[in-house]
């Protein structure tokens, strides 16, 4: 049964399409929803992602060994990303961590949780741990930077330079809205997220990505650390320092209509229509101060300043991951 969240009910509110279908993309007023998150104000609802919940004595130690980030010992409070790679290197999972004391609390895309605990529950082998599905107990609710919302102490929170996550008791997630409105779409959040330079997995990859192409190194990838499914491509691609394509930032022509759908591709704009495909829009939006914008994965050889075409826009291209 598909989901939909009881925020649907709210005044304007307009259902999203896939990955976010069951929360609103607006509700009527896009601009006004961005600006009232750049400036602290309101919440998105993110109920549709799910939940996964680890607790046990060796939950940490063991999450270290399987993570692309260090958490051996990652201090209760502490919020964290990390992805879970393929042999090859390729990303499978990213995951949205903060641990409580006693539990690692994560949030990740919806529909991957079934694969994801698939695979965690495979490798418990015999460490002290237990790997929960918690969806249908906690909700996810996004506070942008500087919210004065205020969160009952013994809520999960995970507190990010962008804002905090809070895993809301479902059973609350209406009153909660309530206080912390106004409520602003997906919509609205995407476009911070994409002027932000941040990917999402499934919008900015495909199923050959790797960490490097996107940025990820860093925020979600730990490079000291090893003993994790694919960390022989993460060192070896950054040794030799050549991923085979970037993640770049695109302003799209203003006089467009229509911005490029997810997935149409990128040429040179001197190759016009016909010229050879050298990447593709991965996410689109239009932004309150920016205009419309976008987000592209691209060959890594294309040059950083060259005037590109995305899908048939016009847009000029700003450096993310260096070539």
């Amino acid at each position: 049964m598909s989901y939909a969240s009881p925020l649907l009910s709210l005044p304007g509110a307009v259902a999203a399409d896939a990955p976010d279908a069951g929360v609103a993309a607006h509700y009527g007023d896009l601009f006004r929803e961005q600006r009232a998150l750049d400036q602290g104000r309101g919440l998105v609802d993110l109920s549709h992602r799910e939940v996964v919940a680890v607790t046990g004595a060796d939950r940490l130690s063991w999450l270290h060994l399987l993570l692309t980030q260090h958490v051996e010992q990652l201090p209760a409070g502490q919020a964290t990303e990390a992805l879970i790679l393929s042999a090859k290197g390729h990303i499978e999972h990213a995951l949205y961590l903060v641990d409580d004391g006693t539990t690692t609390w994560m949030h990740t895309e919806p529909g991957s949780r079934a694969a994801l605990i698939g695979y965690l529950e495979s490798m418990t082998f015999f460490y002290r741990v237990e790997v929960a599905d918690r969806t249908d107990a906690y909700a996810v609710v996004f506070l942008p930077a500087g919210s004065i919302t205020e969160v009952p102490g013994d809520w999960v929170v995970r507190e990010t330079p962008h804002g905090r996550d809070v895993f809301v008791p479902r059973g609350e997630l209406a009153a909660f809205a309530d206080r912390a409105g106004p409520a602003a779409g997906v919509l609205a959040y995407e476009a911070l997220r994409v002027a932000g330079h941040r990917p999402r997995l499934g919008r900015e990859t495909d199923h050959r990505t790797i960490p490097h192409e996107l940025g990820w190194i860093g925020g979600a990838v730990h490079l000291a650390k090893g003993c994790y499914r694919g960390q022989e491509t993460v060192a070896r691609v950054h040794n030799l320092g050549r991923p085979p394509r970037r993640l770049v930032f695109l302003h799209l022509d203003g006089s467009e209509v229509k911005i490029p759908e997810h997935g149409a591709p990128v040429r040179l704009a001197s190759e016009g229509a016909e010229g050879r495909q050298l990447g593709f829009v991965t996410t689109s939006a239009r932004h309150h101060e920016l205009g419309p914008i976008a987000l592209a994965l691209v060959k890594r050889n294309v040059p950083a300043d060259a005037p590109l075409l995305a899908g048939d826009t016009p847009a000029a291209q700003e450096t993310i991951v260096e070539p």
